[in-house]
């Protein structure tokens, strides 16, 4: 991949942080636009397989993912 695309994606990626009490954190209907996902359904499939791979080695899903619904 070309740097220039890592470089603007790591930019856009940082630009949507949000911090609240020190902790760093994204919402997920920003990532989706970012990460070009257009339709929130497609989006919620790869957030289930990151969930599916937190569990897979032993992390806390809810130290990584707040359900919001």
């Amino acid at each position: 991949m070309d740097k220039q695309i890592i470089v603007k994606l790591h930019k856009n990626f940082e630009g949507c942080v949000h911090k609240k009490d020190d902790v760093e954190f994204w919402y997920a209907r920003e990532l989706q636009l970012l990460l070009g996902y257009d339709e929130w359904r497609n989006f919620e499939k790869v957030i289930d397989k990151a969930k599916l791979t937190c569990e897979t080695s032993k992390q806390k899903i809810p130290h990584h993912f707040v359900n919001t619904e």
